[in-house]
């Protein structure tokens, strides 16, 4: 039976390709459908994730702090083969209960980020678990929740603004510190804008340039951005991995990398999706 609180949550999310308003406005959700361990058919519901190493999502349990554990864990417990939609993205995945000291790292990360989480785990004597989220995307990102190949390029664009909106965010409420959580969230925000970057390099860029030889200046600027770009990832990378980390100095690194970074994709958005749908 579908959720009544859950079903409004799940059609803005889907309209908007992952951007809620109200109280989930600023909250990293995805929505997460799996098989029903006694009925077969399948059932969405929007999760709380926390970036995670190694390509992976970390979604929790929590059920508010029910006494029991959530419908959609029982059912990947009895299924682990689970279709996760980013807003921006959707895939398969594999679910994996975290287990013993990962287990423990891991919550420990999600609590530091978020007190909310021990909060919940007070009000119940149940354990609550933590899920790794594994994509398998067969050497892609996954379906891009777009109709053309421009729109594509939008719905990626505003996935990286979003993202590093909310690290911004994260680091003007950390008090002068620089969690474990935060460090995780800003690494894997710098290895997927890599992976992104090297795709246009070595896939969409050379596909333009065959097609429209006119657009070679703007090509041309465009990797010539990347290597900036990269380079402004790099000190970030420094300043968040460094051993004794300094806040003002990751802030630093973000605010220069928003500036950078949003020059360079409303550019790209301007020369390049009208070239993309042309022949859409």
């Amino acid at each position: 039976m579908p959720n009544d609180f859950n079903q409004p949550v799940i059609d803005e999310f889907r309209a908007n390709r992952g951007r809620l308003t109200g109280y989930f406005e600023d909250a990293r959700l995805l929505l997460l459908t799996t098989t029903g361990a006694r009925t077969g058919t399948p059932h969405t519901t929007p999760v709380g994730y926390l970036p995670d190493d190694d390509g992976r999502v970390l979604v929790i349990a929590s059920a508010a702090g029910s006494p029991k554990h959530p419908d959609w864990y029982r059912n990947l417990l009895a299924d682990p083969q689970v279709t996760v939609e980013s807003g921006a993205f959707t895939y398969e995945a594999r679910a994996v209960v975290l287990a013993g000291e990962e287990r423990d790292r891991a919550w420990a990360r999600a609590v530091e980020a978020d007190a909310g989480w021990a909060a919940y785990q007070e009000k119940t004597e149940r354990i609550i678990p933590v899920v790794a989220l594994h994509a398998i995307t067969n050497g892609g990102p996954g379906k891009i929740n777009a109709s053309s190949p421009g729109e594509a390029i939008k719905v990626v664009h505003d996935a990286f603004r979003r993202e590093l909106a909310l690290i911004r965010k994260e680091m003007a409420a950390g008090n002068g510190t620089l969690g474990a959580q935060l460090r995780v969230n800003c690494l894997t925000f710098c290895q997927g804008l890599h992976n992104h970057h090297t795709g246009e390099d070595t896939m969409m860029f050379p596909f333009l340039a065959d097609r429209h030889p006119r657009a070679a200046p703007a090509l041309r600027r465009l990797r010539e951005e990347h290597e900036q770009i990269a380079a402004v990832v790099a000190d970030l990378r420094r300043a968040v991995t460094a051993e004794a980390s300094d806040p003002a100095a990751a802030r630093a690194e973000v605010e220069r990398l928003t500036f950078d970074l949003e020059a360079h994709l409303t550019y790209e958005e301007e020369e390049l999706i009208p070239l993309l749908d042309a022949g859409a």
